[in-house]
């Protein structure tokens, strides 16, 4: 025979078989989480736009700076008539289709060159960049400086000079 049984107490400190989920404020929750995440999504999307728009001036700005330096000291050493200096700074191709002794004569029958001020470069396909120069006979003519990166140092070499 089964023993007695017992009523269970119903009151404080009873727990029911499941939890219940909450009626009150789910939707307002959902729709925060979502703004939550679209606005993550927005930093990281635009902190990411800003830095590449960053990068792209600052690289451009460094192509600048570094053609500048490059075509001022090229100048400089043609200018110093330091011919050999000036034929180091010439791109591979440029010394193949002329040797150092042939661009030193080339360069002695040339204009004395007194004074130089380098111009705004121009980036497009290959990199230019404007010279305007002063001869010591008299005169100024602006030319024209291209410029190649070298692949392996990657620094600007002059690459043509064109009146």
């Amino acid at each position: 025979m089964p023993g007695p049984t017992y009523p269970v107490p119903a009151g404080p400190g009873v727990a029911p078989p499941f939890a219940a989920p909450p009626a009150e404020g789910r939707t307002a929750r959902v729709w925060i989480g979502l703004g939550v995440a679209a606005l993550a999504l927005l930093l990281c999307c635009g902190g990411g736009t800003v830095a590449l728009v960053g990068l792209i001036v600052t690289g451009a700005e460094a192509i600048d700076e570094q053609a500048r330096i490059a075509v001022g000291d090229y100048f400089e050493a043609v200018s110093q008539q330091d011919f050999g200096a000036a034929y180091d700074m010439l791109c591979a191709e440029a010394q193949r289709r002329e040797s150092a002794s042939e661009f030193a004569r080339r360069l002695a029958t040339e204009p004395e060159i007194t004074g130089y001020e380098v111009g705004q470069v121009s980036v497009t396909s290959r990199i230019v960049v404007p010279v305007e120069v002063d001869y010591a006979r008299g005169g100024e003519d602006t030319l024209r400086v291209s410029l190649n990166q070298d692949t392996g140092t990657g620094e600007l070499e002059v690459c043509g000079v064109e009146g």
